[in-house]
């Protein structure tokens, strides 16, 4: 079926391989490493990662192959590979192939990346116990800081246990 015949019939269209479990393999692995390591001087080459990999899961990947999915030029990965590195990321299996396990993971990896910074850390934790309106005061103020910074909009969908607070 052609991917005009796909859209007709109301299906998804598969991106250039034809393939649509593999349509976004590169960029959720790409988002993984960045979350993984995000300090791009601290990012290791591929064959360091992989042997990273190799080393944390036992599993059997190489850096040049590892380099070949995360550019795109390889989209050929094995339920096996698929596992070792979901294991090592600490992410479902299912992150690479499901649209929505993805979103949600990457929701996930969103808040761990913003709690790496103790400052984010801390405003969270000064926040627990306070009243649900003072906390709802709080998003509000935060959120008008975002706009003053030009910052994206956080939308309480995007956190986990978001708290329907909407601007």
């Amino acid at each position: 079926m052609s991917a005009k015949e796909a859209k007709d019939a109301g299906e998804p269209a598969s991106d250039q391989t034809g393939r649509p479990l593999v349509r976004k393999f590169d960029q959720r692995l790409n988002a993984l490493i960045t979350a993984h390591y995000p300090d791009d001087r601290k990012r290791p080459g591929y064959s360091r990662l992989a042997k990273e990999i190799r080393g944390a899961t036992g599993g059997a990947i190489s850096g040049t192959y590892l380099w070949e999915l995360a550019t795109g030029k390889k989209r050929n990965v094995s339920l096996e590979q698929l596992d070792v590195l979901a294991e090592f990321f600490g992410v479902p299996p299912e992150y690479f192939l499901n649209e929505e396990v993805a979103e949600r993971v990457n929701s996930q990896l969103k808040l761990a990346s913003a709690l790496r910074d103790v400052r984010v850390r801390n405003l969270a934790l000064r926040a627990d116990g306070l009243s649900p309106a003072t906390l709802d005061a709080l998003l509000t103020m935060v959120n008008e800081a975002r706009k003053v910074q030009n910052l994206s909009r956080v939308d309480d969908d995007e956190v986990p246990g978001g708290s329907g607070l909407s601007d």
